[in-house]
């Protein structure tokens, strides 16, 4: 993705601390008493993008809480912006670095994850940085609770084949997965980001999987 430069995209971030969190490390383990003041099951979403995947899932679920996370103000600021304009409550979002969830959720604290398309990183030696990769995978698994999920879609099929791949050497749970989620059971509750819509209309299949933590103690 060529993302285009906005110098004012900090700027505006910084205008609306009610909805994009400028310190996220001060609420570490204390995410939904301290910033959403209840104590609804947290969820959140890495690589948020422009937003629209996370939006309308907090607006289908005022019962949970949702963090979206984007690491380039650029793209945040579109995210923020359909936010105010939607003024959720349930809906909080960063613009931070996914390699550090650690320093932001404590252990066990929360329930779902959602990886959407993300960068596949197609280089061998680039291998680690994809998100279901081992060194992410490890974050994942303290940080969600027991029996905690990964939710994931990507047009990307040799990301899917590595992400199944990735997840079972590592010993997660692979409840179900489909290569063609337009014409699968889990169509219905579907929701698209912006990116998925135009592969759709190009007729390109859509992956999707769903894992459960491993309880085990990985090495």
């Amino acid at each position: 993705m060529r993302l285009r430069n906005k110098p004012w995209a900090n700027e505006y971030l910084n205008e609306h601390p009610e909805f994009c969190i400028p310190h996220p490390e001060q609420y570490q383990g204390h995410w939904t008493s301290e910033v959403f003041k209840n104590n609804k099951p947290l969820n959140i979403e890495i690589g948020t993008g422009k937003g629209n995947f996370i939006i309308n899932l907090a607006k289908a679920n005022p019962d949970q809480n949702y963090v979206g996370i984007e690491k380039y103000p650029s793209v945040l600021v579109i995210a923020l912006k359909k936010l105010v304009a939607e003024n959720l409550d349930n809906l909080k979002l960063l613009s931070y670095d996914a390699i550090k969830l650690k320093d932001i959720f404590a252990n066990n604290e929360v329930q779902k994850i959602y990886l959407n398309f993300s960068d596949p990183w197609p280089k061998k030696r680039h291998q680690n940085r994809r998100l279901t990769s081992k060194p992410f995978l490890a974050l994942y698994q303290d940080i969600l609770q027991n029996d905690g999920e990964i939710h994931f879609k990507t047009d990307n099929d040799n990301l899917f084949a590595f992400s199944l791949s990735s997840l079972e050497e590592n010993q997660w749970n692979i409840i179900d997965y489909t290569n063609d989620l337009y014409n699968s059971k889990y169509l219905d509750n579907n929701i698209p980001t912006e990116y998925e819509k135009r592969f759709v209309v190009m007729n390109k299949n859509i992956n999707y999987l769903y894992a459960k933590k491993s309880n085990k103690i990985i090495g």
